[in-house]
């Protein structure tokens, strides 16, 4: 097993810069209620990766730790903006999408971080259930557990706004 090059060379960084920042990116928005967040949120990954230089075991290592570090960071943005918001923007937020978009999307966003995080990685980035298993940490029974309940509470969310 080849074990990834040590973080802090300009290759390495330029490398994982350029071949995740647009997937993660994509991962953050859709959890988000603006871009502005999420290009944080996959910065601030950037800069922890860069701090605490990981060694991962290979590529796929590597993507793992990147998506669950974006997850959780979009999720505590999501948290610290829930807390400063003025009442009346909460209750804005609880009938209209964040943000003007595809209804599906804000549905998506809607759901509860464990029921998102899985459809996007399934219908978003295209990852089989096995692929998402991995990357979060999951069985893969419960990775199929959660995208079953997720796409039916996003039908019950998209029936009754109908």
């Amino acid at each position: 097993m080849r074990k990834l090059a040590s973080f802090g060379t300009d290759e390495t960084i330029s490398r994982v810069v350029g071949q995740y920042s647009a997937m993660l990116l994509r991962l953050a928005a859709a959890r988000l209620p603006c871009v502005a967040d999420a290009e944080d949120a996959v910065q601030e990954v950037f800069v922890r990766l860069l701090d605490t230089r990981p060694v991962f075991r290979d590529a796929e290592h590597e993507k793992a730790w990147l998506i669950r570090a974006t997850l959780h960071r979009a999720a505590d943005i999501r948290r610290k903006r829930a807390r400063e918001a003025p009442l009346e923007e909460l209750a804005e937020l609880s009938v209209e999408p964040p943000e003007p978009g595809p209804e599906l999307l804000g549905a998506v966003r809607a759901l509860p971080e464990k029921y998102a995080a899985v459809l996007h990685l399934y219908y978003y980035e295209e990852y089989s259930i096995k692929e998402i298993a991995k990357l979060l940490g999951l069985p893969a029974g419960t990775v199929g557990t959660r995208l079953a309940r997720g796409r039916e509470r996003l039908r019950q969310m998209l029936k009754e706004e109908a």
